[in-house]
């Protein structure tokens, strides 16, 4: 499956649009990682932790996203975004959405 930012996918012609499909996930911070990150907050910097539980739940997001297309036989998804919320205190979603097309190679 291909999954571009973009409005289309070079060397390809969109043949069909499917509609749009979409992923999310959502994700708690953890009581032990809450503790460390707080401790790196004084000293400031990347606390990798959240780091790591906002890439996991991306990249769940995107599979879930390409599920959603690959029942609708779509060959690639354009257009793709990410948006973030708090659901409530101490949870977040990550929603993945863009658009299922078909393609066509251009010769």
């Amino acid at each position: 499956m291909i999954v571009v930012t973009t409005s289309g996918v070079t060397g390809s012609k969109i043949v069909e649009t499917l509609g749009m499909v979409r992923g999310s996930s959502i994700r708690t911070r953890h009581v032990g990682s809450d503790l460390i990150a707080s401790l790196r907050n004084l000293a400031g910097g990347e606390i990798p932790e959240y780091t790591k539980m906002l890439a996991e739940a991306r990249e769940q997001a995107i599979d879930r996203m390409v599920e959603e297309a690959q029942v609708l036989h779509a060959d690639a998804i354009v257009t793709v975004r990410f948006q973030t919320s708090m659901v409530m205190s101490g949870a977040a979603e990550m929603l993945c959405y863009g658009t299922a097309v078909r393609l066509e190679t251009i010769e």
